[in-house]
């Protein structure tokens, strides 16, 4: 019998199906079925991959009278039909039997399993750093496995609503003008072209107390609106990216001076700020992100946590299969004809960056591909674009962190040594989101691809960007894969 684990009702909703070995044999977002970015709510389309005669157990990513509590707190309400995870399911879709075990947990320490039990460690330092999910912002873990193999758990620190760095993050995303819970990584992008003018004023008017990770102000609701009326929204993005990455180093560094393990998992929302990941590199001796840190990845959290044991994990690549061999051959002759392709093989990945099953391709070396592309998108010009290089090369062509020489999942930042030589993967300030593809199965055909292209090409690398435009979820099937070659004009070959 099987798990299902679920994460849905507030944004980017997502189920896991996890077997008796512990092995995770599909796991998706909803948004990818229902073409609505960041679903909040179950889909029909996704429902019908999981076959709910083997389903067991189902895990729920929270517990739903803890948030209701919360949210009469936070003064938005109490809603007596979402009280109990058994409602929620039933409001969601998800057929369930009176025999079938239904479990929920605390949200953060779904955010605790998905690292933990996922990552190559037998103990480890776990700091999670999210907007909210019931009452808990931060949190600091230790985690192990005893003699049995069974996984065990110790909350060591945590803080509560309304201190959280992840509404301070999203505060500023919206008042640049941006969407937040959604658009945060455009204020990461948007940094690198500013000054870091206003951190002084920004610190000061909001953080109260760094070591206990409490601010000032409730920033739930957002920002007055003439907040730093006058300044620029460059500007005010690069000072909150270095608040933002001052103060995860020193949540980081309490959570390294509790001396439970050198081996460092982080998890939540704020994990994907590979800006600040990168910075992180004196701490620990190991650092291992799930990609797929946010609210989505918690379903695979609650699956874990139901399972209780480490989970087999063989990379992201879980949800919707199309069928047939990684079109290595194919994608070669686009790219040398037109220095553009999609492409849509195998199965999608699971979390917010398409790793090369579900991308754009593109040569990195000429001069007004960065524009292209950013038209295809429909994406703000400014915004860099990201590189998958072989793992060996990666050292001859970008400067990476001493704890991401490798970055499988890009989820760090590196200084490129020649940026004029490829122009549409560097941002402004010389940096870009690296991809290291290694020998692993899960990149076996874009391992291909990637060798092929070295050799014809002199170039070990390829310009990777998310198959979609801005505002719209990943090409998921065939299908969507037409319907993105009709609409935009670009071949996406499978």
């Amino acid at each position: 019998m099987s798990i299902l684990g679920i994460s849905a009702g507030f944004h980017d909703s997502a189920i896991s199906v996890v077997d008796q070995s512990g092995t995770i044999t599909f796991a998706s977002h909803s948004e990818r079925y229902s073409r609505q970015k960041n679903d909040a709510n179950l889909c029909r389309e996704l429902l019908s991959e999981v076959d709910f005669a083997d389903i067991d157990t189902i895990a729920y990513y929270e517990r739903p009278f803890k948030k209701q509590l919360r949210q009469l707190y936070a003064g938005q309400g109490f809603k007596f039909d979402q009280l109990f995870v058994r409602q929620l399911l039933k409001q969601h879709g998800v057929p369930f039997s009176c025999r079938t075990k239904i479990k929920c947990y605390d949200h953060h320490l779904s955010h605790v399993a998905a690292g933990f039990q996922t990552s190559p460690f037998t103990d480890a330092t776990v700091v999670v750093i999210d907007a909210i999910g019931e009452f808990t912002t931060a949190s600091i873990w230790k985690a192990n496995y005893n003699a049995d193999g069974k996984v065990v758990y110790e909350c060591l620190w945590k803080q509560g609503y309304p201190h959280s760095l992840g509404l301070f993050y999203s505060a500023f995303t919206k008042h640049i003008g941006l969407h937040p819970l959604d658009e945060e990584y455009i204020l990461m992008g948007m940094a690198a072209w500013g000054e870091n003018k206003h951190f002084d004023k920004i610190y000061n008017d909001h953080v109260d107390n760094i070591s206990e990770f409490r601010f000032k102000k409730n920033l739930h609701a957002g920002l007055d609106e003439d907040y730093l009326i006058e300044a620029l929204d460059v500007d005010i993005a690069a000072s909150v990216q270095a608040i933002t990455e001052h103060m995860v180093h020193r949540l980081v560094n309490k959570a390294r001076h509790m001396h439970w393990s050198r081996n460092l998992v982080l998890m939540g929302g704020v994990a994907l700020n590979c800006v600040a990941n990168s910075k992180l590199n004196d701490d620990y001796q190991n650092i291992w992100i799930m990609p797929n840190p946010g609210d989505a990845g918690s379903s695979l959290g609650a699956a874990a946590l139901a399972y209780g044991k480490r989970l087999n994990w063989q990379g992201p690549m879980l949800g919707y299969n199309i069928p047939g061999a990684y079109p290595v051959n194919r994608i070669i002759e686009a790219l040398l004809e037109k220095q553009i392709v999609g492409v849509a093989s195998g199965s999608a990945e699971f979390g917010p960056r398409a790793l090369g099953h579900r991308s754009l391709l593109a040569d990195p070396r000429g001069p007004d591909i960065k524009d292209r592309v950013n038209e295809i998108k429909r994406r703000q010009k400014f915004r860099p674009f990201a590189p998958m290089i072989l793992a060996e090369q990666v050292e001859q062509y970008f400067d990476m962190p001493k704890s991401w020489q490798e970055s499988p999942y890009m989820q760090s930042v590196g200084v490129c040594r020649d940026p004029d030589q490829f122009p549409a993967i560097c941002h402004v300030d010389k940096t870009s989101r690296v991809q290291t593809v290694g020998k692993e199965p899960q990149f076996a055909g874009v391992r291909e691809l990637l060798e092929k292209w070295f050799v014809l090409t002199g170039c070990p690398m390829l310009l990777n960007t998310s198959l979609n435009i801005r505002g719209e979820p990943m090409v998921n099937t065939r299908n969507d894969a037409d319907r993105f070659e009709d609409q935009y004009g670009v071949e996406v070959v499978s």
